[in-house]
């Protein structure tokens, strides 16, 4: 059962508050068993996760395997994309400080697997993690068997981190964050996520507030460390020469032309969205939006919104070389993956997630480019980003689509005030510069004890 769906039905009342490990093991269990036909008429059905299933019940192929034995094994779970992000800058970090051992990185979603192989590259053998019922996550630990098994970010899984204390693995929580919304459901069942806590050797956490929240649902103090953000040390990391101009090419934009661009944009923000930027043309015409849909599925009802407001658009891969070029004001961005390099050619950025309640995005990624930043005022679970932002001056906060409108309207038109403020963006984000290497430190020490 996924952990996540567990936490989330909490607000319905349908499992007991004072939950055992026991009992949850027991649930968790048999409602996998209770959804597996279910689900493998989908799996039948649709095709989906051909590749991955196998994997998810734990089991792995021999030339895998094959691949890790002999060594000394660290095992990394990123669950998708962004956990990714910082497993890799952490991969990176332990490929320089331990170049004899195994690294295995793991991910649940299959654009998650895809976006690992690219980043971790030759440094680490990806699989994809188990699911969190206790067959799956036994079969998988007996068949990898790590010395030490990190989960990044907010990955924490009662069966896998249990049996991997019961068969002596060491655990670690590394990069780790609790949001205020995840703290409020955790407390809910704070009996069975002490229990849990209490086995995991070791917690390196982004920031204070996350290291307090984490206390609080009953990790023990004297194993909490604070060591800052590893997705925003790569995000250092990954600024290269080249990318703005390569990026500048493939959008046919010059040095003049004012870029908005709109990341991770959520089904409630479209419209307010897309008003915003008609008010923006009126006042600085020729203005590009590119807008990044948060989940890339919604792609098709973005293309039909901006269409129904006689805005012409066009699709991000539709601007690959040899097929067409860009002529639209409006470009979608239909590829995983690639929001991080757009942000380098943008005037001014909106995150998205941040104008309906949804806990905002990582305003730090375009900060690294030193663009001013805009954000709404639902930001809980990137509260350590915006307060970064808020103590330089590197942030805006917005209201609402009109404030949106108003405060992109007046940096598009005041580019060196813009360049101001993306300057102290960017010195936001270079405080967390080396956090990659301390969670390291923090699993080299696991792996050494």
């Amino acid at each position: 059962m996924d952990f996540v769906f567990f936490v989330d039905s909490l607000e319905f009342g349908v499992f007991d508050m004072n939950l055992s490990y026991r009992s949850y093991r027991a649930v968790s269990s048999a409602l996998f068993f209770a959804f597996l036909p279910a689900f493998w008429v989908y799996f039948k059905v649709t095709g989906r996760y051909r590749k991955s299933m196998p994997q998810r019940l734990g089991r792995y192929p021999d030339s895998v395997l094959r691949k890790i034995r002999g060594k000394p094994r660290i095992w990394i779970h990123a669950v998708s994309v962004g956990e990714v992000r910082s497993a890799a800058a952490i991969i990176r970090a332990l490929s320089k400080t331990l170049p004899g051992s195994a690294l295995v990185l793991s991910t649940g979603t299959e654009q998650g697997q895809a976006f690992a192989r690219k980043q971790a590259g030759p440094a680490a053998t990806c699989i994809y993690a188990p699911f969190d019922f206790v067959q799956a996550t036994r079969k998988s630990l007996a068949a990898v068997f790590p010395d030490v098994l990190a989960c990044v970010e907010t990955e924490i899984w009662p069966n896998w981190l249990m049996e991997a204390h019961r068969m002596g693995i060491k655990t670690a929580l590394v990069n780790g964050r609790i949001s205020i919304r995840s703290v409020r459901r955790y407390l809910m069942i704070k009996p069975l996520m002490k229990e849990i806590l209490q086995q995991v050797d070791a917690f390196s956490m982004i920031g204070t507030a996350d290291a307090e929240r984490l206390r609080r649902i009953g990790a023990p103090e004297e194993r909490i460390e604070i060591n800052g953000n590893a997705k925003y040390d790569l995000l250092l990391q990954q600024v290269r020469g080249g990318i703005r101009e390569t990026m500048a090419a493939r959008y046919r934009i010059d040095g003049s032309q004012p870029v908005f661009v709109a990341g991770s944009i959520r089904s409630g923000e479209v419209a307010t969205v897309l008003e915003s930027y008609e008010a923006i043309l009126h006042s600085v015409p020729g203005t590009l939006l590119i807008l990044a849909p948060r989940h890339i599925e919604r792609v098709p009802q973005i293309v039909c919104q901006v269409n129904a407001r006689g805005l012409r658009c066009q699709l991000r891969t539709g601007l690959d070389s040899g097929m067409l070029n860009r002529t639209a004001p409006v470009v979608v961005l239909d590829t995983i993956g690639e929001l991080y390099e757009t942000y380098s050619i943008a005037s001014v950025v909106f995150c998205g997630g941040s104008l309906v309640p949804l806990g905002g995005q990582n305003v730090l990624e375009p900060a690294v480019w030193s663009k001013p930043v805009l954000y709404g005022p639902s930001m809980d679970d990137f509260l350590d980003a915006k307060e970064l932002l808020d103590r330089t001056g590197g942030g805006i906060q917005v209201a609402n689509g009109s404030d949106l409108a108003e405060r992109t309207q007046y940096l598009l038109q005041n580019p060196a005030e813009a360049e101001r403020i993306g300057r102290l963006a960017h010195q936001a984000v270079l405080t967390h510069e080396g956090a990659a290497r301390k969670h390291a430190a923090v699993i080299c020490r696991l792996l050494e004890g």
